[in-house]
């Protein structure tokens, strides 16, 4: 297929996103945040998500296309993340992708939302290296990925969550320690004031007998939750910039150990940070500082890259639709749970919800 416009659109938790992406440059993009809305529950609530998104979703297509300079009509295929995701949320964005291919008469391709997130690098760096190593940290998930052709091999996973993700661990024991959601970054603005040295959280499954990719975040979490406990049942003033320094320090050395790891491991010289909790300051830091001593190239995102956006996954329809990959049934449905083994995912014959 020669080159053409894609048009991603993504819609699985609370940010409604479009991006226009031609030939792996990025010419547009657009993101509608309902995080608001959900500030007040200290957590994402999926019907007010789900109506969000029937709110925003054409204003922000249009947006991206105002800023890229195009018309409806440039477009030549669409891309939409059809899971993971919260249900409802997912069958507004297919739904409006569904309906913008048919009206187009263009392909349509279902991405895997975690895909995205690693093919959201390539619009800054370019194509990535074959292979390399992609660590994937966001709100419910945290992954070690060998990664080789994106729109074409299989994805390897090397280590996943085993439960907390590390945005998971942020986000509740920013709850405890009194910050306002989402807790990722309310964490690393109190983490500024703090001495990372404070308190001496765990480092899960970083022994010699434990998994070696694997991540486990609750006992971390439970030990930030206990500490703060101590401090309120002894009436202390809880010290939240020193508990949030050591806290983001435990989760930054977790991540960024294991990582380096795996690219010694298996012989690769690039390492692809992505996801939400990429944007934290203290992992991109100390990504930065090991890769740099072991001879690794890092890639990060930019940080309006990070977090979910529509960019990405057309970034993953262009490399789609440049492999010639099939296009999506008209059948196609979401799966809010799907594991992560191919870029594009078209589940169907099941029910959508």
């Amino acid at each position: 297929m020669g080159s053409v416009v894609v048009l991603g659109i993504e819609s699985s938790c609370d940010e409604t996103g479009a991006g226009l992406v031609r030939d792996g440059r990025l010419l547009g993009h657009a993101v509608a945040s309902s995080m608001d809305e959900h500030a007040r529950y200290g957590g994402v609530v999926p019907e007010i998500a789900a109506r969000a998104h029937v709110h925003a979703l054409t204003p922000v297509v249009r947006r991206a296309l105002d800023e890229a300079g195009l018309r409806m009509s440039d477009i030549g295929a669409v891309a939409v993340t059809t899971g993971p995701g919260l249900s409802g949320a997912l069958q507004v964005g297919l739904a409006g992708a569904k309906s913008l291919a048919y009206a187009l008469d263009v392909p349509l391709h279902g991405v895997h939302h975690l895909a995205g997130h690693v093919a959201a690098d390539t619009l800054e760096h370019g194509p990535l290296p074959d292979p390399c190593v992609v660590l994937i940290v966001s709100g419910g998930h945290t992954s070690l990925l060998l990664v080789r052709d994106l729109a074409r091999d299989p994805i390897v996973h090397l280590g996943d969550t085993l439960d907390d993700a590390a945005g998971e661990c942020f986000d509740k024991v920013a709850r405890v320690f009194g910050l306002p959601y989402p807790g990722g970054p309310a964490v690393d603005r109190a983490a500024r004031d703090g001495d990372p040295a404070a308190v001496a959280f765990p480092r899960p499954l970083t022994g010699p007998r434990d998994a070696p990719y694997d991540f486990s975040f609750s006992g971390l979490k439970t030990a930030a939750a206990r500490w703060a406990e101590g401090h309120a049942s002894a009436g202390r003033e809880l010290p939240v910039a020193d508990g949030a320094a050591a806290l983001q320090e435990a989760v930054a050395d977790v991540l960024t150990r294991k990582a380096v790891a795996a690219c010694r491991a298996h012989g690769v010289g690039t390492l692809v940070v992505v996801g939400g909790v990429a944007a934290n300051s203290r992992v991109r830091a100390l990504a930065e500082e090991r890769c740099g001593a072991a001879g690794i190239e890092l890639r990060v995102p930019p940080l309006r890259l990070c977090t979910d956006n529509g960019a990405m996954i057309a970034a993953v329809g262009d490399l789609l639709v440049r492999a010639g990959a099939e296009p999506a049934p008209l059948d196609v449905s979401i799966d809010p749970s799907a594991p992560l083994e191919f870029a594009a995912l078209q589940p169907r014959g099941r029910a959508a919800g």
